[in-house]
């Protein structure tokens, strides 16, 4: 198996998501390399996590925070390059329309519209039927678990294996209490690589901006 595959390997939890050798031409699209990717020409800077306690009252049915109010995900899961319009892929430096893969996984890359090097990729979780909380109850297996709001929205970074001074950082973000997103952007070159958990927040900004007006 082949360095891309490893490092994306390792940033998922793997009690849910378990990714046999069928998977990695699913996955090819938008594999991880060992040095990443840029999100465009986008600045941003990431916040101090909040605490799990304030993203949203305490799931009953799991151990991570509760959606507020879930979010439209029919068009998320047939398409996930459907999260973002031309517009709003402009304001956050990626080039329109994303690249949407196929397969176990289904999910959309977005190359920078400053270097075709650096994307980010987003992934609606499906195989993880407890959303975000699939990712709380993993919490003791992540290199670094962080939990944040996005727009009210609960969402945690968290990987297994830390490549953020590489420019990797991987964000989950609740939907819904039933299906969590992967934001996970590749930095490797550019001022944004000492920054990619601000990047993959700023992208989550976007998405969940754009599903909160479809709804």
């Amino acid at each position: 198996m082949n360095q891309q595959v490893k490092e994306f390997e390792h940033q998922m939890p793997h009690r849910t998501i378990r990714l046999a050798a069928a998977v990695v031409a699913t996955i090819s699209l938008f594999a991880v390399s060992a040095c990443g990717g840029r999100a465009g020409g986008a600045g941003g800077t990431a916040q101090p996590p909040a605490t799990a306690g304030s993203s949203a009252p305490a799931d009953s049915s799991g151990s991570g925070p509760r959606v507020p109010s879930p979010l439209p995900t029919k068009d998320l899961i047939a398409n996930p390059c459907s999260v973002l319009n031309a517009s709003e892929a402009e304001q956050v430096g990626l080039k329109y329309p994303g690249e949407k893969s196929t397969g176990v996984l289904n999910g959309c890359r977005w190359t920078s519209s400053g270097s075709n090097l650096n994307f980010v990729n987003n992934t609606p979780i499906e195989q993880n039927k407890h959303g975000i909380s699939d990712i709380y109850d993993q919490k003791a297996q992540q290199a670094y678990f962080e939990p944040t709001t996005i727009n009210g929205y609960p969402a945690v970074f968290a990987a297994t294996r830390d490549s953020r001074s590489n420019g990797i950082c991987t964000l989950w973000v609740g939907v819904t209490d039933q299906l969590a997103v992967s934001v996970l952007p590749n930095i490797s070159i550019g001022s944004n690589k000492k920054d990619p958990c601000g990047i993959a927040k700023k992208f989550a900004t976007a998405m969940i901006g754009h599903l909160q007006g479809a709804s």
